[in-house]
């Protein structure tokens, strides 16, 4: 479902309708916003233009019966590569994944780089996203970018592109992506989540922020309750300490893992959100709260600190927002 950013969408297409298609692109922005599924959408299409041109329609579509849909979906597109980081262990393929992609995987593109494209006079490589390359990797692929093999165009998806090589950046056509309206997220949830109620949808794109990505990611969680929670403490306060013991029993046990790193993502957020309606010593109060809550959250995970103690702890915080 393509909804929003549709200046990006926009100026690829008409670069591609021009003939002259530059040979490599940045999209660039927050996470979770559409970038990757866009920028596998648009490889896909290059691929076809470029091999079955008489099949398509206007738009990003690929028919299904078509050659280059065929071969994308078997994994066997002799002209499409996409670099991404690989598992830690290959026989656990969906275990936890390597920190970085390696020089290793760059260079595994050079001897495709030495020929010409089997099908067509083009070929995509993808990578997704180019922030996690390894410096030796990203020196690599530069010389690529510099010296762009024959036909070949580079699409490489970031979420912080001031963190890639300048030289890189300089190479690229730059492709920005926003964060979504909040209706645009709602109706990619609706779509994606059909038994969701209306409030958990409505805390879903709370916490999404304009990334449907992200909101994806607290889905099953039962964020609507946890969130009642958190208002609860930032609007009436907790004097006898009743409510944040209570939290922190809820999700201090192994059981409520998944919950508990949802808390500890949505609680900096959610002060966030709030503090933007205050004004004066109840926002400063607010935004002292609102780093304090990013600092125990990044101590939470780094250090392995106490799951009930942390919710207690963060649970403070959110009181503050009360002003008692």
């Amino acid at each position: 479902m393509l909804l929003g950013n549709q200046p990006a969408r926009d100026a690829l297409a008409a670069a591609m309708a021009s003939g002259a298609l530059h040979h490599a692109w940045l999209f660039a922005g927050p996470e979770g916003v559409g970038k990757s599924s866009f920028a596998h959408l648009a490889a896909a299409r290059m691929l076809a233009e470029a091999l079955e041109p008489h099949k398509l329609q206007p738009g990003w579509d690929v028919p299904e019966n078509s050659q280059t849909a065929h071969l994308l979906a078997s994994g066997a597109h002799p002209d499409f590569r996409a670099l991404a980081r690989l598992p830690k262990d290959a026989d656990k393929p969906d275990e936890a994944l390597a920190r970085s992609i390696t020089i290793a995987q760059v260079r595994s593109l050079q001897p495709l780089f030495a020929t010409k494209p089997a099908l067509s006079p083009r070929r995509v490589i993808l990578i997704d996203a180019i922030d996690d390359l390894e410096r030796g990797g990203a020196n690599a692929l530069l010389k690529n970018l510099e010296e762009p093999p024959q036909g070949t165009i580079f699409l490489l998806v970031s979420h912080a592109p001031g963190r890639l090589l300048p030289t890189i950046r300089s190479r690229c056509r730059l492709l920005r992506f926003e964060a979504l309206e909040d209706g645009d997220v709602a109706q990619i949830l609706r779509a994606e989540l059909p038994d969701a109620t209306s409030d958990e949808i409505d805390a879903l794109v709370r916490a999404g922020e304009g990334s449907p990505g992200r909101a994806l990611g607290f889905a099953g969680l039962d964020l609507a309750a946890l969130e009642a929670e958190m208002d609860k403490l930032a609007t009436v306060g907790d004097p006898s300490n009743a409510l944040r013991g209570r939290l922190a029993k809820l999700l201090g046990s192994k059981a409520a893992q998944p919950r508990y790193e949802a808390f500890l993502d949505r609680a900096p957020s959610f002060i966030a959100q709030r503090a933007k309606a205050l004004a004066g010593e109840r926002l400063r109060v607010a935004l002292d709260a609102y780093a304090a809550a990013l600092d125990l959250a990044g101590a939470a995970r780094g250090l392995s600190l106490d799951a009930g103690a942390t919710v207690f702890e963060m649970s403070g915080l959110l009181v503050r927002l009360s002003g008692r």
